[in-house]
């Protein structure tokens, strides 16, 4: 699994990269299904984290959320990427 993170309009200090990096690991149990991991973390007015990930299948999850807060967005984020990421591994092993 790839993981890429990038940050606009602000520097991801080391503790932010290290609280998204413990939120990823909770999808541990379907990281030999995701190929790409991308995260886009802006600060404009209040933070916006989104995600992408692609599937060895061909299928791409795209999750947007935003807080006042980094961390709370990135919680938000997971939360929300979790839940999809289990519903598409459900599909793909219903069809097996």
């Amino acid at each position: 699994m790839n993981v890429d993170v990038k940050a606009v309009h602000f520097n991801l200090r080391e503790d932010g990269r290290e609280y998204l990096d413990r939120k990823i690991a909770r999808i541990h149990n379907a990281e030999n299904m995701i190929v790409d991991f991308l995260v886009t973390l802006t600060k404009e007015k209040e933070f916006s984290a989104e995600a992408t990930v692609n599937f060895r299948w061909g299928v791409s999850i795209h999750c947007k959320e935003s807080d006042f807060e980094l961390n709370p967005a990135i919680d938000k984020l997971m939360d929300k990427l979790e839940i999809k990421i289990n519903k598409e591994k459900g599909k793909v092993k219903e069809r097996h």
